[in-house]
């Protein structure tokens, strides 16, 4: 007992060290073999050898879920293992296995008691893949067909695959062609070509067979079979389709291809791919666009107020781009050309003062390349110092197709770097189209919009604030101005290109909805009866529905797309002119990228010339008041009674095509000009001014001068006649005046057409000629205003002649009977009026009912002699030549109510 104890103890104290092996193993081994091939070989280490059992090893563990390996030990002594499969091992099904194992000894006993085991290593086994399997095609049998004569580099594509796991023998090296004596030939990537021209009437059907080879060179299990048909010539294309279509204005959506189909040649299709572009580049800023004034669109599009237009149309107010070149030929869009040589110094009155941390620059712009090789600075915008120095203060120039846009803040208390020139690089920049750049700044942040995409600056660089001085500045266009570090003042860095709009809104930046819509176009690409496409049909158009991509599988369905593709102008006075069509199409067969070449069509829409609208300014043209009503409060209302219409000629559609008529047509005004004829106003005496209450509810601004006012805003030719009535006219020291002359004239679509000059004399009564003017008092309007009845058509032969009715005579002569009454009785008061002296004669002449301005009929009446019967006869055929009876008897009726009839003047 004695000596066992003392074994064990010494076992017991003998098995002090745990195994050792390496912390990673790599292996290898070949599917369906069970040996690894591990590297470093496995083999673990004890520091108990050589004592028995302690210093040997018993067994290798294994740790991972549904691993299919074991370890074996080989040799106790040495530690030697080996790793094997439990089974088969397949690459197909996994290619690499990961694991952990862990060595033990043999304990301090037989019995194992007490053993120790090493550090976890980590196995990688990667299995080697066998080439078991052969090549399989994707497909059972290929078809194509060739038109014949043509040789293609690829008419279709065979493919097979292999099962391997490897890349050696899953990937397939080669294709093999097996029948022999065939004019194709096939390359390692499956795609087979005709060798030689085909020929319809030679052979009109091939069948060939392909083998393939995977890259350990095992043949396919079974070749496949191509067969390719030969098919006559064709002409693939768009057929029945015109080159021009006309578009008359205001007819909505236009068809452009009604009966357009695709001729295929019978080919069997998988796809057709067709692009409309419709291309209007040449027309005013790239589409038709309003061409209403930069300050009305901004009001249209709901804009923030307070911008300044830096290129506004040359005036008696707006000189500086008088010397300025414009392009005229585009349909009143107000744009200027510079070549160079051109610039304009902004009147310092006009340049914004109060640019802060936040502000809008925006601009239309068409720019192309700079000329020269060294390109150098063009400057759209400068604001410098106009002598001493030469500091930019802030600029917008291009340099290289780069946008650049500079800001020196002035000097605050941080005297530090600031963001001051930010870079945009843009192809839009340099393309030679029209594009529309608005830039928000928000210091230190200024984002650039171009067409209503936002893009933030690729290079913002910093600089030193500007130090604050007295040297004035200088806003420029065009160029940038140097007055400082010269000899001689003088523009520099020239800008090349057109711009137009060119405006700035200090204090508020402008929203995408806003931008989107100032650089919204009016005509574009359209699509009738969308709920009639086909559901394989997809289509989808670019922003300014200026392209539109039809694609579709059916050949049947893409026609029928095609065929509801429409023109649409909203414009209410569009630009005529031709705007072209180019039409691209490509088209995939199965198993191919394209199999058909259609010719590209070109066509055009000719936009017809808009009828021209008329309008007119009526209203009585001599108004006469006493001075004492110019010198009150709210003086005279010179325009009380004018009125504005507009008509067009157009084709009448019951009388026929050929007839023509005559449409009162309802479309917006932008502005209306009431200038004073002669000298200027004498603000010290007089005044021309309209009350802004006038303007509430209305898209009208106004402006007065000492030459007069002028209204603006895009709104309808109702609220411009209201706003016109409310002008007023104040003179406080009217004794030297004896008349005033205005004109007035309007504009629609900023000038593209105008009105009639309407002329108005206001003549001033003064009590020492009150009866040498008294028959003059009596003024008549030239123009006799119609009722308004928009868009009634009226024929110019539609003037009927002939008997009137039995009843309306009868009413016509009871008027006349009645009118012969009260003018005996208007005789007999203004002989009593005579009698009663000046001083009667004075309440008279004061009375506003004597102003018959607003009479829509002629009626004269001089106080000195008595109604004679040729003036009521004169009054009797004007009834009967009014275009109805009854609207000759409202004439009456109101001559009747004109005519001031006083009870007590009688008495």
């Amino acid at each position: 007992l004695k000596m066992v104890s003392l074994s064990l103890c010494v076992f017991l104290t003998v098995n002090k060290h745990k195994p050792w092996i390496e912390t990673s193993y790599h292996g290898v081994i070949t599917e369906n073999m069970d040996t690894v091939l591990l590297d470093p070989p496995l083999v673990a280490l004890d520091k108990d050898a050589p004592v028995p059992y302690a210093g040997e090893i018993c067994a290798f563990k294994i740790y991972g879920q549904d691993t299919p390996f074991e370890a074996v030990v080989l040799n106790r002594t040495s530690g030697e293992g080996v790793l094997r499969a439990r089974g088969p091992v397949d690459c197909e099904s996994q290619k690499e296995y990961t694991f952990i194992i862990q060595a033990y000894d043999c304990g301090v006993g037989p019995s194992g008691v007490d053993w120790k085991k090493s550090h976890k290593a980590v196995v990688h086994i990667q299995v080697d893949d066998v080439n078991e399997f052969s090549p399989l095609f994707r497909e059972p049998l290929y078809r194509s067909s060739v038109i014949e004569g043509k040789i293609y580099d690829s008419i279709l594509q065979v493919e097979a695959w292999d099962q391997d796991c490897s890349p050696q023998y899953s990937q397939i090296c080669n294709y093999e062609m097996v029948t022999a004596g065939t004019p194709f030939a096939i390359d390692r990537n499956g795609n087979i070509r005709n060798t030689e021209r085909l020929t319809y009437e030679k052979q009109q059907s091939y069948r060939i067979m392909v083998s393939a080879f995977d890259c350990g060179q095992k043949r396919a299990k079974a070749d496949v079979a191509v067969l390719i048909e030969v098919k006559p010539v064709c002409k693939p294309g768009w057929q029945g389709w015109n080159k021009r279509v006309d578009y008359e204005p205001g007819t909505g959506s236009r068809q452009l291809f009604p009966k357009m189909h695709l001729e295929t040649c019978g080919g069997p299709l998988s796809g057709v791919k067709a692009i409309v572009q419709l291309q209007t580049n040449h027309i005013g800023k790239g589409c038709d666009r309003e061409t209403y004034s930069e300050k009305s669109l901004q009001k249209l599009c709901g804009a923030a107020s307070g911008s300044t237009d830096l290129l506004p149309a040359p005036s008696a107010s707006t000189n500086w781009t008088a010397s300025l070149v414009t392009d005229s030929s585009r349909d009143s869009d107000l744009i200027y050309r510079f070549d160079g040589r051109q610039a304009a110094n902004v009147p310092d009155h006009v340049v914004p003062q109060n640019l802060t941390d936040q502000f809008t620059l925006a601009t239309w712009m068409k720019h192309g390349p700079s000329p020269g090789l060294r390109a150098e600075k063009e400057t759209l915008l400068c604001n410098s110092d106009k002598t001493e120095m030469n500091r930019h203060h802030y600029s917008l120039y291009v340099h290289n197709c780069r946008l650049v846009f500079l800001l020196r803040r002035d000097f605050s208390q941080l005297d530090t770097f600031r963001p001051a020139e930010f870079h945009w690089k843009l192809e839009q920049i340099c393309d030679k189209e029209w594009h529309y750049y608005v830039i928000n700044v928000e210091f230190p942040a200024v984002t650039l919009f171009v067409d209503g995409v936002s893009y933030e600056p690729y290079l913002v660089t910093d600089d030193w604030p500007i130090h604050s001085s007295q040297i004035d500045t200088q806003l420029t266009v065009g160029a940038c101005w140097q007055g400082g570090e010269v000899s001689n003042p003088r523009f520099t860095q020239y800008f090349h290109g057109s711009l137009s709009g060119l405006t700035i809104r200090p204090g508020r930046i402008e929203t995408q909805k806003v931008i989107s819509c100032l650089q919204a176009c009016k005509e574009g690409l359209d699509i009738n009866s969308l709920e009639s496409l086909a559901k394989d049909i997809k289509f989808h158009f670019n922003p300014a529905q200026s392209v539109l991509v039809v694609e579709g599988e059916d050949v049947d369905n893409i026609n029928t797309a095609m065929t509801k593709v429409s023109y649409i102008n909203s414009r209410q006075f569009p630009t005529s002119g031709l705007r072209r069509l180019h039409i691209t199409t490509s088209v995939q067969c199965f198993g191919e990228d394209t199999c058909l070449t259609i010719p590209d069509i070109k066509a055009m829409v000719m936009v017809l010339q808009p009828s021209e609208p008329r309008i007119t300014i009526a209203g009585s043209n001599r108004l006469v008041r006493p001075g004492s009503e110019l010198q009150g409060a709210m003086g005279v209302a010179p325009f009380k009674e004018l009125f504005i219409t507009s008509t067009v000629m157009k084709g009448d559609g019951v009388s026929g095509p050929h007839r023509p008529g005559v449409m009162e047509l309802m479309h917006n005004l932008d502005y209306c000009d009431v200038l004073v004829i002669g000298d200027e106003l004498d603000l010290d005496r007089e005044s021309l001014e309209i009350r802004h209450s006038a303007l509430l509810g209305k898209h009208l601004d106004a402006t007065n001068s000492t030459s007069g006012i002028s209204i603006y805003g895009v709104d309808s030719m109702a609220h411009y006649e209201q706003a016109l009535k409310q002008v007023r006219y104040r003179n406080w020291k009217p004794a030297a005046l004896t008349e005033r002359r205005f004109r007035i004239t309007c504009s629609e679509l900023n000038g593209r057409y105008t009105s009639n000059e309407f002329i108005l004399e206001l003549s001033v009564l003064h009590r020492s000629v009150l009866v040498e003017h008294v028959n003059h008092m009596v003024a008549q309007p030239q123009l006799m205003r119609p009722v308004h009845h928009p868009l009634m058509i009226h024929t110019l032969n539609s003037h009927t002649t002939g008997a009137a009715p039995p009843t309306a005579t009868v009413i016509i002569v009871v008027c006349i009977a009645a009118l012969v009454v009260i003018v005996v009785i208007g005789v007999y008061r203004i002989h009593s009026t005579q009698q009663n002296g000046s001083k009667e004669d004075e309440e008279d002449t004061k009375d506003p009912e004597l102003d018959w301005d607003t009479s829509a009929l002629n009626i004269t009446i001089n106080p000195m002699e008595g109604a004679t019967v040729p003036s009521l006869l004169r009054l009797y055929l004007h009834a009967r030549s009014s275009s109805s009876v009854l609207h000759g008897v409202d004439h009456f009726n109101m001559a009747a109510q004109r005519l001031d009839f006083n009870s007590s003047s009688l008495a």
